[in-house]
């Protein structure tokens, strides 16, 4: 018995490297089993003791941590692309107010549950800024979800046929920014507008919801069908609202043509050289 008792355990005869990768691995560490080596030999060079070497390591491996969530976010809200407020070009759209994009980046409109109206016509920069201000929610911690208006009603109208409507609607009603990008674009069905005027109404004043459009107000009845229920609805989400102008030549028409003239002065410049 004392044998058996005194005998090494399989984990003592494994080399310490080998059973450490396993242990940090185990405990699901990637950035700590990464970096313990190379942060060791940094430690050595610099005399730092062994609680700097550890504070290091758990400080990349928060870093990382973070970071992982912030890409699992981005990635749950289905965004179409990843764009940031730093690449859209302000000067492009001089109707856009500046300042107010930077302070709602800040994101202490979803903490007081407000919405956002990005109101102008197609090509101005409407989505890239809805993308922006997401991608920051994201970044905050913050569950966001993307669509367009013809995909959620699509969206609704699917669930309520496979009897998951609530599901969806809860599913919703849980995130903390939604983005509805393309209201306008397609008129909707009776039933298409009331399913979407539910969402708005479940949100009100629980959470925040981004609409771009390319319509004024005063021609949502077009898409909504019904005074009534457009009245509703621009009553709920105008209560507490940023509206933010996107008015101009469309930014990508312009940023085309750009390409287009460069392009031109290439070649010609390129036969000149022949």
């Amino acid at each position: 018995m004392n044998e058996i008792a005194n005998a090494p355990s399989r984990a003592e005869t494994r080399p310490p490297k080998v059973l450490l990768d396993h242990y940090l691995k185990t405990l699901r560490l990637p950035s700590f089993k990464r970096e313990y080596e190379k942060q060791a030999g940094l430690a050595a060079k610099a005399g730092d003791d062994h609680v700097k070497y550890l504070l290091r390591l758990t400080e990349l491996e928060l870093i990382d941590r973070e970071q992982r969530l912030i890409d699992r976010r981005i990635r749950a809200a289905k965004f179409p692309a990843v764009k940031s407020l730093d690449t859209f070009d302000f000067k492009a759209i001089a109707s856009l107010n500046k300042s107010l994009v930077q302070e709602l980046a800040r994101c202490e409109y979803i903490d007081r549950r407000e919405n956002i109206i990005a109101l102008g016509p197609s090509g101005t920069g409407k989505t890239h800024v809805a993308l922006g201000l997401g991608l920051a929610a994201c970044q905050r911690g913050l569950a966001v979800g993307f669509t367009t208006a013809a995909s959620l009603v699509h969206e609704l109208m699917e669930a309520r046929d496979e009897k998951r409507l609530l599901r969806l609607q809860r599913q919703l009603a849980n995130l903390k920014l939604l983005i509805i990008d393309e209201l306008g674009f397609v008129p909707l069905s009776k039933t298409g507008a009331e399913l979407l005027f539910e969402v708005f109404s479940q949100r009100y004043e629980r959470a925040s919801t981004l609409v771009t459009t390319n319509l004024p107000f005063d021609e949502w009845t077009e898409v909504f069908g019904s005074e009534r229920l457009t009245g509703a609805l621009l009553d709920r989400l105008t209560h507490h609202v940023h509206i933010l102008e996107l008015n101009g030549d469309s930014y990508r028409l312009t940023e085309a043509k750009k390409k287009r003239r460069a392009a031109s002065a290439s070649n010609a410049e390129a036969a000149t050289s022949g």
